[in-house]
């Protein structure tokens, strides 16, 4: 459980930045794979709930905190994780023996991380047709599903959400949309940042014509009105946003338009921690090990607890 493995490439592809080279998406739409396999790992369960949005049942895992079962009293903040291009499943060993050894070795408090299914090329929105209610079913049906099932601390001050590549692109979204739902809000290597859908570092025209036409009714204005860069210009007032964090890799394709994105918040007066990374591709276990005691003290910080004396680096 213990033992790091390099997280799959897989996990950190971005349909408009970041496809794999090995798995191309169809231009045919696939039904939507609402309920992934168990994959029967020490300490995740797989949860199935009835989404009335989708009309169907939608699977989500959740990575249980040891304590959980020896604290039966006690209430534990969550950490939303969300998944890049692929799917799911993809790079959920690695993910749960990382943050599960940093609870076991004291870097962060026990918390309960879910999984949630943002099928493969979603962007974590929800569709304009209506046939794939990614967002509404996060948001609106997840949440409260979690807060039910366990022991959460049922409110903004329990809630970090952290997105890697396309689930930094939701992460960005949701931040900004759903202010108070999360104390934080954590964009990895986050994509597409950029202010409209013409260019991708890490995709080709036929790709961003898939995902135009799934997520957005083929129509690229949809696209603009959905984007980050569209909610921050949008934000005329202060408002209490979540603590939120940018992290992006040096030797990342996508840096450029991040570094873009930093300047548009600045400009907007939206308050963040920006870091590069200078060994950094786009790859979640490089940016997680680039930030190195940084990552841990973020997750602290936004649930108000203090490192132990013993916890080391």
């Amino acid at each position: 459980m213990h033992k790091l493995a390099p997280l799959l490439l897989a996990l950190s592809c971005l349909p408009t930045q970041g496809i794999g080279q090995t798995q191309q998406p169809s231009a045919a739409a696939e039904p939507p794979a609402w309920v992934l396999p168990d994959p029967h790992l020490p300490q995740v369960e797989r949860v199935l709930f009835s989404s009335t949005a989708a009309a169907a049942q939608v699977s989500y895992f959740v990575l249980l905190p040891e304590a959980y079962a020896q604290q039966p009293e006690q209430h534990f903040p969550v950490l939303y994780w969300l998944h890049g291009a692929g799917g799911g499943s993809r790079g959920l060993p690695q993910l749960c023996s990382w943050f599960q050894q940093a609870m076991d070795e004291g870097k962060i408090p026990p918390m309960l991380v879910v999984f949630p299914n943002g099928l493969s090329l979603s962007l974590w929105v929800d569709s304009a047709d209506g046939s794939l209610p990614v967002e509404t079913i996060l948001m609106q049906e997840l949440l409260p599903d979690v807060d039910h099932r366990f022991r959460t601390i049922p409110s903004r001050e329990g809630r970090i959400l952290e997105g890697f590549s396309m689930g930094g692109y939701g992460a960005a979204r949701l931040a900004l949309r759903y202010p108070q739902s999360f104390a934080a809000v954590s964009i990895l290597s986050g994509g597409p940042l950029q202010k409209d859908f013409s260019t991708g570092p890490r995709s080709n025209p036929k790709q961003r014509e898939i995902v135009l036409n799934r997520v957005f009714d083929g129509d690229p204005a949809k696209f603009v009105a959905e984007s980050p860069w569209t909610l921050v210009a949008a934000m005329d007032a202060p408002r209490k946003l979540p603590k939120l964090r940018l992290v992006i890799g040096a030797q990342d394709e996508m840096l450029q338009n991040v570094l873009l994105f930093h300047d548009h918040m600045l400009r907007h007066g939206l308050e963040h921690q920006f870091q590069i990374l200078p060994k950094a591709h786009h790859n979640a276990m490089e940016v997680f090990r680039g930030l190195g005691f940084e990552n841990w003290d973020f997750y602290r910080q936004a649930v108000g607890k203090k490192p132990p004396q013993s916890a080391g680096q």
